[in-house]
């Protein structure tokens, strides 16, 4: 007896198309066996229609998450490297306040020694 159902595969169909093809009986009518058959069979086309729309939904949210983890990748260097600079300007504040400290220090001083040295 020849297979009851094919897979043919779609150029255009990441997923492939399972589509199914009925072994008609050779000869009279069932009656309602062929009824039953024909109702299992719009069944297994509407199960076969149900797991192609999973299987690219699946593959669909596979590609969101390969781009939120690009992303959230970028966004980890990205705080990384802001950190990295924070730190520096951190620094370069610290001593700039240093040798303003230093600058009024060294002023108070001079002007002291002048104040001192004229009495």
């Amino acid at each position: 007896m020849p297979p009851k159902f094919k897979r043919h595969l779609n150029d255009d169909d990441v997923t492939g198309s399972v589509k199914s093809e009925r072994v008609r009986p050779a000869g009279p009518r069932f009656g309602p066996r062929n009824d039953k058959i024909r109702h299992v069979q719009n069944q297994v086309d509407e199960v076969i229609d149900v797991m192609q729309e999973n299987i690219t939904k699946v593959i669909e949210r596979g590609e969101r998450l390969d781009d939120l983890q690009d992303k959230s990748e970028s966004l980890s260097d990205n705080a990384t490297a802001f950190s990295n600079r924070s730190k520096q300007l951190r620094r370069q504040m610290w001593w700039r306040g240093c040798k303003m400290k230093a600058l009024v220090a060294l002023v108070a001083v001079v002007l002291l020694l002048v104040i001192i040295s004229k009495y």
